[in-house]
């Protein structure tokens, strides 16, 4: 359903003219678990509030304009956008769910004035949730409860409500926190409702709860300027974008401002461009006015963070804290006998490049030179962080390889500490037992066990370090039927060695192309990655070993050519199915002596030292 709102279709004209009056402007960031449903519910506000024509073609989930977001139906960098709706501005700013972008959640918190917490009425909170709500109510939000996917059947809307009551409970919510607004939509079909035993028909009541409970911005339009920087976007043409809110004063095109770093050095400059939102455009502006969310461009060091403010009384807001990376790995210049042959950056100089680029926009990343000046240690929030660079670089056309990932260590109180995270699986019951089974040497404790019927729900706390490959096992070990989250939950003394539970690889020993005949003789020793006509080199991991030693294997070997019968007469033998390795399942899989070698065309394991003949 695109129902549009009638009368409330904003032409650009309108949108150019920027709200002065505080009352008038609602700042809102919508945060939520993974696939429940922000970014839907985001297209229904552009739909009916006019933002697209009525016979325009947009496809969904508008605002993941990213190929991985698309890919993996995930929200991966926070995005803003602005409709008007009643004579009302109402910025909004969709969040990454994932835990790994938590970066990105701060400091859009950090901007707004309140938020819509998106919770699936099947699943209920999940760990993402609670990651999320926790920001927000630290940030003294009072978030507007919005309980999703009412359409889908046998749903009991209610229950989710109550377990967010018991959620806002158990992470310390105030008593007006607890007084929560709530309402009933589907971001499918495009309404909200208060029953949800009668669907709406647009999402009018839900913008009108917007309206009634998240307050105008405390702003000072009358003081010097203040404006704090909370996103960074780049442009070719414009240089780096600095996206943020206007506490004080106005900011004006041309106009010499003071940019006030984290270190307490300041920078004079010019205001080059400025530009306020409406829809997905960013429409050009002369001025704006305190309350109201802004880009501009001209400062090329500007960061996260930093200050915008009068030259005259240069005061400077209170950082925005983000949380420190707790993953770490090795990007390397490519050196196998294959280097070079697919990708089109190659260079250490060119991988350097990238990498800093890539601190421009992602402030949870943190980049670092080595005394290998083909090596570089890159720090991030968990698997999925590192590995969205990972690809998008892969798909860039670079060239490279990469460690297993490590976690961050932090010493405190002269005590080695490591990150904890909390894990929580939903599994049928017949597979409880061997997963917990698994998660014992892991060091992970159960906290919570609740068994409805069939399936199970498992609440563990585990060392960062305890997840890192379990991802794999755990879809084998539940057949593919077990869905599993974590978040970070904060530093511990570290707990002991882990045990590695993986078995030994079959390394191709020799340079050469694969062969059925001589992957057929080798099956016995294991299960294989590759198929037959697959390229290899001496060192390359090809499968996995039935036995837990490392074991090299001739790959490449062809029958003899007899009088009897040609060397190729075997092309009909019949093989397993060979072992599909994703970029993940690969970052998951390899050992400290082992890397992922990345192509824009392949994706290959190997051992750091090759052999070679």
């Amino acid at each position: 359903m695109t129902t549009k709102l009638t009368g409330y279709n904003t032409t650009l004209r309108q949108a150019m003219t920027v709200e002065t009056d505080i009352s008038k402007i609602r700042n809102i960031a919508i945060i939520a678990h993974v696939d429940h449903g922000k970014t839907t519910l985001v297209d229904g506000f552009l739909h009916q509030t006019g933002i697209f024509r009525q016979n325009q073609d947009v496809v969904d989930c508008v605002l993941d304009s990213n190929d991985l977001e698309r890919e993996r139906g995930i929200t991966i960098l926070a995005k803003n956008t602005a409709v008007t709706y009643e004579d009302y501005l109402i910025n909004v700013v969709d969040t990454p769910g994932h835990a790994d972008f938590g970066g990105e959640v701060e400091r859009i918190l950090g901007m707004v004035d309140g938020c819509l917490l998106v919770v699936d009425a099947g699943e209920g909170p999940m760990p993402q949730t609670r990651f999320v709500l926790r920001k927000a109510l630290e940030r003294n939000l009072k978030p507007i409860v919005v309980i999703n996917k009412i359409d889908r059947p046998n749903i009991d809307s209610h229950i989710a409500v109550d377990q967010v009551f018991d959620l806002f409970v158990e992470l310390g919510a105030t008593e007006s926190q607890l007084d929560f607004p709530y309402i009933f939509a589907s971001g499918v079909q495009g309404y909200a409702t208060t029953d949800p035993e009668k669907p709406g028909e647009d999402l009018k009541p839900l913008l009108d709860l917007i309206l009634k409970h998240c307050p105008s911005p405390e702003a000072k339009p009358d003081a010097p300027l203040q404006m704090q920087i909370s996103i960074l976007d780049y442009s070719d043409y414009l240089g780096r974008i600095g996206i943020g809110r206007i506490y004080a004063g106005k900011m004006k095109t041309n106009d010499y401002v003071t940019l006030l770093k984290e270190d307490g050095t300041t920078t004079s400059g010019k205001i080059s461009k400025l530009f306020t939102f409406h829809g997905l455009k960013r429409i050009e502006a002369q001025e704006a006015t305190a309350g109201n969310l802004v880009a501009f461009s001209g400062f090329p060091d500007a960061n996260v963070g930093d200050t915008i403010a009068s030259p005259d009384t240069p005061l400077a807001l209170e950082r925005i804290k983000v949380d420190e990376p707790t993953m770490k790995m090795s990007f390397l210049v490519n050196d196998s006998p294959f280097a070079g042959q697919e990708g089109k950056f190659v260079t250490s100089r060119q991988i350097r490049s990238r990498l800093y680029k890539e601190l421009e926009t992602n402030v949870s990343l943190r980049v670092e030179d080595t005394e290998n000046t083909d090596t570089f240690i890159v720090s991030g929030r968990g698997e999925l962080h590192l590995g969205i660079l990972i690809e998008t670089m892969r798909r860039e056309g670079y060239e490279f390889a990469v460690s297993r990932p490590e976690v961050i260590l932090k010493e405190l109180n002269g005590e080695n500490h490591e990150p904890f995270e909390r894990l929580i699986i939903d599994l049928p019951d017949e597979f409880t037992g061997s997963v917990m089974q698994v998660l014992g040497p892991r060091k992970a404790e159960l906290q919570n066990m609740n068994v409805e019927g069939t399936q199970a729900l498992l609440e563990f706390i585990i060392p960062t370090r305890g997840i890192i490959g379990f991802r794999s096992e755990f879809l084998r070990l539940t057949k593919g039927n077990g869905v599993m989250n974590h978040a970070f939950l904060e530093y511990r003394p570290w707990c002991g060695e882990i045990s590695s539970q993986r078995m030994g690889v079959l390394v191709a020993w020799e340079e050469g192309i694969s062969t059925a005949y001589a992957i057929q003789n080798a099956e016995d020793r294991g299960r294989f990655f590759i198929v037959p006509q697959t390229r290899v080199y001496g060192g390359m991991i090809v499968g996995e070993n039935n036995r837990p030693q490392d074991l090299n294997v001739n790959v490449c070997k062809t029958k003899k050519l007899t009088n009897m019968r040609s060397s190729n007469a075997d092309v009909m033998v019949t093989l397993q199915a060979p072992i599909e390795m994703s970029l993940e399942k690969c970052l998951e899989y390899i050992q400290p002596d082992e890397l992922v070698e990345i192509t824009p065309q392949s994706v290959r394991m190997r051992k750091r030292s090759l052999t070679r003949k």
